[in-house]
C-alpha cells in the first residue's frame, strides 16, 4: 500500500512540475520540503481537527469524554500524522541514495508502530480510570485486562519492529521463541507465576479494589487499593502499604471480608463470663422486681404459668430439687434477647443468639452472637460498645456478678 501511495504521489510531483533530485543539493531540499510537509500537517491536526474535537469534549455532559481529554488520547495519535507523511514522501526524496532511502523507511515503520502503541496505551488508561469512577473495577479488575492487553501489544510491536528492521516475516521470529521458553521459564519463573495468577484473580474474581482482605502471613489488614497482573497493593489500617505477589493470593489462603460489606451486617460475637457463685433461682422479692421491666414482662408471665403448671403435678414440690423454678441467668439471658431483637442497631434478618456456653475457670460464658445493620468500622465499634456497656450495668438488677480475677489492690486488702 505504501508503496502505490509513493508512485500516486510521484506522478502527481512529477505533473506539477516537481521532478526527482539528481543531486545532494536538490535531495536536501525535497528533504526539508518533506519535513515542513510533515510539521504543516500536523498543526494542522492539532489545531484543526484535535483542538476541535476538545472542544467539543469539553461541552459535552457525559464525563467519560474527558478522562480521555485529561490522558491526552487525541494527541498522541495526532502524532501518528507526521510520521505517515514522511513513509510515504520522504523515500521519494532519497530516491538517489537507496541504502539510505531504506533505512529511513524501516525506521520510520517502527516509529509509526511506537506511535500507535503509545496511542492505544493513552486509551487504555483512559478506560480504566473510567471504570475507576463508575465503579466496575468494584466488580472487575479491569486493571489486570489492561496491563494483560498492554502486555500483549508490547511482545507484538517488538516482533514487528525487529522483523521490519530485519526485513523478515514475524513469522520467521515467532517460530525461534520455542527454543527461547524454557529459558524464559527459568529466568522468569516469578513473574509468569504472577502473570498466571493474576489472570486467575481476575477470571474468578477472588479480589477487587475496595476490598478488605487480612493475610497474616504478609501482615496485609485493610482494603485493596490496586489489583496488578503480578502484585496486589494493599493499604493497612495503620495507612502502611503491602504488596503482595500475586501468586501468593492462590497459592495461600487470606481472609476476603468482601461478604460482609455486601451482606449489610457486621458480626458481633462476644461473651460476657458471668461468676457462677452469683447464680441462683429468682426470689418473690426479684421476681416482683423484674416484673416492672417491659422485655420480659411476657416471659416471667408465661414462665410463672408453665412452671406452676408443672409442679402442681410433682409431689413434694415444695423442694427445689424437686421442682423447676426461675434462674437469675436464664431470665438475664431471656432479657438478652429481647433486648437485641429491638435495639435499632441490631440486624434482625440476621442470625440473632445470645447462648449459654461450657464454663470455664473464668466462670459461664453468656455470649451475644448478632450483627449489627452499620458495617462501617467506627459505628460498629460504638454500636459493640454501647450494648456492652448496657449489659455489664443492668448485671445487678438480676443478681449477677460478672467474673474479674483478684487484682493485687484485692490481695492486699485481703491482708489488711
Amino acid at each position: 500500500m505504501d508503496q502505490e501511495l509513493r508512485t500516486q504521489v510521484s506522478h502527481w510531483l512529477t505533473s506539477v512540475g516537481i521532478a526527482s533530485p539528481d543531486d545532494g543539493v536538490s535531495t536536501g531540499i525535497m528533504v526539508l520540503g518533506c519535513l515542513l510537509v510533515a510539521f504543516v500537517g500536523y498543526v494542522l491536526v492539532k489545531r484543526g481537527v484535535v483542538s476541535a474535537m476538545n472542544v467539543v469534549i469539553q461541552r459535552s455532559r457525559v464525563s467519560w469524554d474527558d478522562i480521555f481529554m485529561k490522558h491526552r488520547v487525541l494527541e498522541k495519535f495526532a502524532k501518528l500524522v507526521p510520521a505517515l507523511i514522511l513513509n510515504i514522501i520522504l523515500p521519494l526524496a532519497l530516491t538517489e541514495h537507496p541504502l539510505v532511502s531504506s533505512l529511513a523507511d524501516r525506521l520510520l515503520d517502527v516509529l509509526i508502530v511506537i506511535l500507535f502503541v503509545r496511542g492505544v496505551y493513552s486509551a487504555l488508561d483512559a478506560a480504566n480510570e473510567i471504570a475507576d469512577v463508575n465503579l466496575v473495577s468494584r466488580r472487575l479488575p479491569i486493571k489486570s485486562f489492561v496491563q494483560l492487553f498492554k502486555l500483549f501489544m508490547f511482545f507484538v510491536a517488538i516482533i514487528i519492529s525487529i522483523s521490519v528492521l530485519a526485513e523478515q516475516s514475524p513469522v520467521y521470529f515467532l517460530s525461534g521463541l520455542g527454543v527461547a521458553t524454557g529459558l524464559v521459564m527459568l529466568v522468569f519463573r516469578d513473574t509468569i507465576l504472577g502473570f498466571v495468577a493474576g489472570i486467575q484473580l481476575a477470571a474468578n474474581r477472588m479480589v477487587s479494589p475496595g476490598d478488605w482482605i487480612q493475610m497474616d502471613k504478609y501482615g496485609a489488614d485493610g482494603a485493596v487499593e490496586e489489583v496488578s497482573l503480578t502484585t496486589v497493593k494493599v493499604r493497612n489500617w495503620d495507612q502502611t502499604l503491602t504488596m503482595i505477589p500475586a501468586y501468593a493470593l492462590v497459592s495461600d489462603a487470606f481472609k476476603n471480608w468482601r461478604g460482609m460489606s455486601e451482606s449489610g451486617g457486621r458480626r458481633i460475637k462476644r461473651a460476657i463470663n458471668i461468676d457462677i457463685s452469683s447464680i441462683g433461682f429468682l426470689t418473690a422479692e426479684q421476681k416482683q422486681h423484674l416484673g416492672k421491666i417491659n422485655y420480659i414482662k411476657a416471659y416471667l408471665e408465661r414462665k410463672r404459668v408453665e412452671i406452676a403448671e408443672f409442679n402442681a403435678k410433682v409431689q413434694d414440690g415444695d423442694m427445689p430439687v424437686n421442682s423447676r423454678h426461675l434462674t437469675n441467668v436464664g431470665t438475664f439471658r431471656a432479657y438478652l434477647l429481647e433486648y437485641m431483637r429491638n435495639h435499632p442497631k441490631v440486624h434482625q434478618e440476621m442470625t440473632l443468639l445470645v447462648r449459654q456456653l461450657a464454663p470455664t475457670t473464668e466462670g459461664l460464658p453468656i455470649e451475644i452472637y448478632i450483627f449489627t445493620n452499620d458495617i462501617r468500622w467506627a459505628f460498629y465499634e460504638d454500636i459493640q460498645a454501647d450494648i456492652f456497656d448496657h449489659v455489664y450495668a443492668i448485671l445487678p438488677e438480676f443478681g449477677l456478678r460478672a467474673f474479674q480475677a483478684p487484682s493485687g489492690a484485692d490481695i492486699r486488702s485481703l491482708k489488711g
